[in-house]
């Protein structure tokens, strides 16, 4: 996801079933009339009650030249057509499995032939229960965006491609620029964890668009661009690290350098989320970024953002102490095993050793092997925050639950002093989550169900601090 969406195991969202101390059972399904495939045919959704509030999941089955396939939404989580490996449907009834997930469902249809009663098994067994959606359904359930921005537009937007400082990849974004005369100060949006779109699009919220639209109606030209081999991006995602994402930021902003329209002395870096991490990275080995704008940026090291951030989700859905003590005692043995040097299959074996080898727990270990994840719990933010010079604004979500302001901001703060940099400013913005939405309490669950795509008063913080940094009017 756009945020720091740190594997989804450690968020208890979707993939993070295996690790929630919860389990369910139903009895045996009712005998049932046996309907051909097609009665199967069409989207289903349900919603997978887990501590952290509803899951919705939407189920789509059609037929295909070699029988049923289907994929699967969790609609929560912004994912959308996750293939399902194995799909079946016979006597009434529905079994299909994930097999990348560890995932699996098997339930009933009833005679009406508009719900499957049934359990999801992800390392704990949960109901699930899948009504049939009409086309009405579906079209009621479309999520309303307002502050997408629709043309005309009050600037120039022109697709763009541009390399990046690492060998070999091309990257492509959108580059829009205010109306008027230039040369016009430019910014780089660098996106969050996962790979991201140049509109870090996610549940259907695209807030890299909306503040490329109100900055360049403020007269700064911005460039977002697709995370490598996303969208029109090349290169290849798997298998990169966050000092890898910082090279392909460090292109961008070289790219802006190249531009007529833009004033080179006035060109700086703004991230998110893991975004907020790459932007100090490139500054501290550059001179000539002019200002850096870091939304829920880190502070701490991966390890310690993991810990605070599952706690707090888990506290804010009112899981019990004892549960939240399970969840970090595992945590810290796969992290341990996972911030060595030691080969992936052996912390693999070893994870596996110490707590088990279930569904779940094989799947996290798979992920904290993962190169970016071993990196990401490595890297200490600071070092690079203590080397930056330019004018900094670090932005903040009271209610963030991923990158906790309380563990993030005064780390931050403190790094930059300590480097000697006085031109630092902080606002720490009430009622607004980790995607700077105005939010009830904070947690992921809410982030689909909020219109608001990236708040006003967020907007304005970003803007007004380009127009006192560059001495815009």
């Amino acid at each position: 996801m756009n945020f720091m969406y740190v594997p989804a195991i450690f968020s208890c969202c979707l993939l993070s079933l295996g690790s929630v101390a919860l389990a369910q059972s139903l009895p045996p399904p009712a005998p049932a009339a046996k309907p051909s495939a097609a009665a199967i045919e069409g989207s289903w959704e349900g919603s997978l009650k887990i501590p952290v509030g509803d899951l919705r999941l939407r189920l789509n089955v059609s037929r295909g030249e070699g029988g049923l396939k289907a994929t699967l939404d969790s609609i929560d989580q912004g994912a959308r057509g996750i293939p399902v490996s194995e799909v079946s449907f016979a006597e009434g009834r529905l079994v299909w499995r994930i097999a990348n997930i560890g995932a699996s469902y098997e339930g009933q249809l009833n005679e009406a032939g508009d719900l499957v009663t049934g359990t999801f098994n992800q390392g704990a067994k949960l109901t699930l229960n899948l009504r049939r959606l009409t086309a009405a359904d579906i079209a009621a359930s479309a999520p309303k965006r307002p502050q997408t921005p629709k043309p005309p537009y009050a600037y120039r937007s022109e697709d763009v491609e541009f390399s990046s400082k690492a060998a070999g990849i091309k990257l492509a974004g959108t580059l829009t620029i205010p109306a008027g005369p230039g040369p016009h100060p430019g910014l780089v949006l660098i996106s969050g964890s996962g790979a991201q779109d140049r509109d870090e699009t996610l549940f259907d919220h695209k807030p890299f668009a909306v503040i490329a639209d109100h900055l360049a109606r403020q007269g700064v030209a911005v460039l977002r661009y697709d995370d490598r081999g996303t969208a029109k991006s090349g290169g290849t995602f798997k298998g990169a690290t966050t000092l890898d994402f910082a090279l392909d930021a460090e292109g961008a902003f070289e790219y802006l350098r190249t531009r007529k329209e833009l004033a080179p002395a006035k060109l700086g870096l703004g991230g998110h989320s893991e975004g907020g991490t790459i932007a100090p990275l490139v500054a501290a080995r550059r001179f000539d970024v002019a200002f850096l704008v870091l939304m829920a940026g880190t502070g701490v090291p991966g390890d310690q953002i993991l810990y605070a951030q599952g706690a707090a989700i888990l506290r804010a859905s009112r899981a019990p102490e004892d549960a939240i003590a399970t969840q970090r005692k595992m945590q810290e043995a796969m992290f341990r095993l996972a911030a060595t040097e030691m080969a992936a299959d052996e912390v693999v074996h070893q994870i596996q050793e110490t707590l088990g080898t279930q569904t779940g727990i094989s799947e996290m270990a798979h992920q904290v092997t993962e190169p970016w994840f071993r990196a990401f719990l490595r890297l200490d933010p600071a070092v690079a925050l203590e080397k930056v010079k330019c004018p900094v604004l670090v932005l903040n979500g009271e209610l963030d639950l991923q990158v906790l302001p309380d563990q993030n901001v005064p780390a931050i703060e403190a790094a930059l002093k300590k480097g000697g940099n006085k031109l630092v400013e902080v606002k720490r913005l009430p009622k607004l989550n980790h995607l700077f939405q105005t939010a009830t309490t904070g947690g992921p669950a809410e982030y689909s169900q909020i219109e608001e795509s990236f708040a006003p008063v967020a907007l304005e913080a970003i803007s007004s601090f380009l127009r006192r940094t560059l001495g815009l009017k």
